[in-house]
């Protein structure tokens, strides 16, 4: 038996193709573009036929016959036995446009062809989307009642149906799969589509919550799926029995369910919170639609949305189809499918497959360059305070990412030692003294920045300077506040701002600012490093909302207690838990990387939960504390005394061990 097959480089035509090639002594068909022929080679091993059996009609679906050569239409001529045309574009994101000439004038054109070489008997695969948005049960015998097809989706699936009714002259069935989803016994599937669009957000809220956690989902309308191995059994099945002709197959899932169960059966896949509690979507539609049409001419409402779907990979028509009202009978096929040992496996028994597959080769972000050398190689990095400590570390790392490193530093000495370090480890810095806590000298080096290197692409902004001193021994101090808010937060709002027109001009930039989680506890003792972090902080945000839509991003890292001769002079920190430079240096890798808006350790953002929400409560575990570790010998004036701790103090270090300050 001889076969003529559209679309057999497809999700479903490959698969359909195999499952013909294994009739005994069957010969396939298939048309291929020219551009395409170098694939021949790899279809007819996956397909494990020979060139006799796979045969190659080279052609275009958008031309007049196909744009199949005479020669070949001559050689054809009364040889098929069955045409299966399963050409088309599956895709509700595609352009009107492309849907159009694929869709319906590609159905016309290969009906034409059809008759042109006599085939036998066609099998047209059509789709549920050519019962448009009915509302109600779909019948199989039912064609000329579709109802608000005006998607051009729905449109073009309906007319190229009425292409085959109307104008195919031989006998003809058709075929209307449900959402097909990938192999139920493999999970194998060749791109995002249907349910799939929501598999991210299934896995942002599994990464968020613990999957006890019970959630709240959308009820929604009705959604059928059916699984591709499924839809290819039938169709081989059914297309081979002799009283088809005239007759149309719903290919679906007996059961069905609402859009709800589907996003819960694939929560529990994967193993993200289930969804106890469901809104009916459908009590979204008391919105009149000039209200809808208003909220969308508002531009951030726009930009918010927008946003949204595209962190989930929401297409903007999904959204349109939550409440698709229409259900599919398929008695037909079943009683055609009976005795067969054919039938749609439950979606419960599968959906792990398919999550599953999807994580390992579908993911989205599985084909991110999220690696350091992805995001900074050959690009410019500018490290202050990079002479030492955590800016030191971090400039290690961009550079043996690749990036061009700079660092700078008041001390030369230092600086030439780095820059010795970086060539032995077989890289290089490129060094500049400055000193950050000068107006002046801050705007030569932007200068010189801009003049040798064009600016720079990221800028980490680590130069700065601590004291932990109390307030009652800060009170003829008063340049200590005056010395920290100049460095900490004018002299880095002086580097970014020299930087900030560059990277506007480039539309492109991002910036770390090293915070403190100090900021977010409102540690005592801190008074004077804290108010200049939280300036800066507050800035931060002011600026990222206005260079959100010209390419430039902000992240603030709220860091914990880092080992660095900063914190050396207050000698109780020894027994308390801190980062080493080098972790501080991966979390602004990871600041660069993803480009969060803040970085924070769960000890800081407990603090900030608590001011928060209880703040006189807040206000006296800090004062405990404050009393609890005295200031340093060095805050005292007193380099050679101890500090002594109570009982109390050693007691709570030994509970906190491992949550970092």
């Amino acid at each position: 038996m001889q076969y003529f097959v559209t679309g057999a480089t497809g999700f479903i035509g490959k698969r359909l193709v195999k499952k013909l090639l294994e009739r005994k002594g069957s010969v396939v068909h298939f048309l291929i573009r020219k551009e395409s022929e170098g694939k021949v080679a790899g279809l007819r091993e996956y397909w494990g036929a020979s060139a006799s059996r796979a045969v190659p009609v080279f052609g275009d679906i958008t031309t007049k016959k196909l744009g199949v050569a005479a020669e070949d239409i001559k050689k054809l001529k009364g040889q098929v036995d069955h045409f299966y045309h399963l050409a088309a574009v599956y895709d509700l994101g595609a352009d009107e446009e492309s849907q159009v000439a694929v869709n319906i004038d590609g159905t016309r054109n290969t009906v034409e062809f059809a008759k042109a070489i006599d085939a036998g008997h066609f099998h047209h695969v059509s789709s549920i989307a050519a019962a448009g948005l009915y509302e109600g049960v779909f019948r199989e015998d039912m064609f000329e009642e579709a109802e608000n097809y005006d998607h051009p989706y729905f449109r073009t699936k309906h007319e190229s149906e009425k292409i085959v009714r109307k104008e195919c002259k031989g006998p003809w069935s058709v075929y209307r799969p449900a959402m097909v989803v990938g192999d139920s016994q493999t999970g194998e599937m060749d791109k995002i589509d249907g349910p799939y669009y929501f598999f991210k957000l299934i896995q942002r809220m599994r990464q968020l919550l613990p999957p006890w956690m019970p959630a709240v989902g959308l009820e929604g309308g009705r959604v059928n799926i059916v699984p591709v191995d499924f839809v290819v059994d039938a169709l081989d099945y059914l297309s081979h029995k002799a009283d088809i002709n005239k007759r149309c197959f719903h290919l679906v899932d007996p059961v069905g369910y609402r859009v709800g169960d589907v996003l819960d059966i694939f929560s529990r896949a994967a193993h993200a919170p289930k969804m106890n509690l469901f809104i009916n979507a459908a009590l979204l539609g008391f919105i009149p639609k000039s209200v809808k049409k208003g909220l969308m001419a508002i531009a951030p409402v726009r930009r918010v949305r927008n946003a949204v779907l595209k962190d989930l990979g929401l297409p903007e028509d999904m959204l349109t189809f939550v409440n698709y009202p229409t259900r599919f009978d398929c008695r037909d096929t079943l009683a055609a499918l009976k005795g067969s040992g054919i039938e749609c496996p439950n979606l419960k028994d599968y959906a792990w497959r398919l999550w599953d597959y999807w994580e390992r080769h579908l993911d989205p972000d599985l084909h991110i360059d999220r690696s350091l050398k992805g995001t900074v190689g050959g690009k410019v990095v500018l490290v202050t305070g990079g002479s030492s400590g955590i800016g030191l570390a971090a400039a290690h790392k961009f550079a043996e990412a690749g990036a061009v490193t700079i660092i700078c530093g008041r001390d030369q000495e230092k600086l030439d030692e780095a820059c010795k370090e970086a060539k032995a480890k077989g890289y290089q810095f490129v060094a500049y003294a400055a000193d950050i806590a000068d107006m002046a000298d801050c705007d030569r080096f932007t200068q010189l920045l801009v003049q040798n290197h064009g600016g720079v692409d990221f800028l980490i902004n680590n130069a700065g300077r601590s004291i932990r001193r109390a307030i009652e021994s800060s009170y003829d101090r008063f340049h200590d506040y005056e010395r920290t808010m100049q460095l900490n937060y004018f002299g880095c709002l002086r580097v970014t701002m020299g930087l900030l027109p560059g990277m506007a001009a480039k539309r492109k930039g991002h910036v770390v600012n090293i915070s403190s989680i100090g900021v977010l506890t409102n540690a005592p003792r801190f008074s004077a490093y804290v108010a200049s972090k939280a300036a800066l902080d507050a800035w931060t945000r002011c600026a990222s909302s206005e260079f959100a839509d010209v390419g430039i991003s902000f992240t603030t890292i709220n860091m914990p207690l880092v080992r660095t001769p900063m914190i050396a002079p207050t000698g109780l920190y020894n027994n308390v838990p801190t980062l080493s430079p080098e972790e501080a240096a991966d979390m602004i890798a990871q600041a660069c990387i993803f480009k969060p808006v803040r970085i924070a350790t769960r000890l800081g953002i407990t603090g900030q939960l608590l001011h928060a929400l209880l703040p006189r409560i807040a206000q006296i575990a800090m004062n405990t504390s404050f009393r609890m570790f005295p200031d340093s010998s060095a805050a005292k004036g007193d380099k050679s005394a101890k500090p002594q701790l109570s009982p109390e103090a050693v007691a709570l270090q030994q509970m906190m061990q491992g949550i970092h300050f």
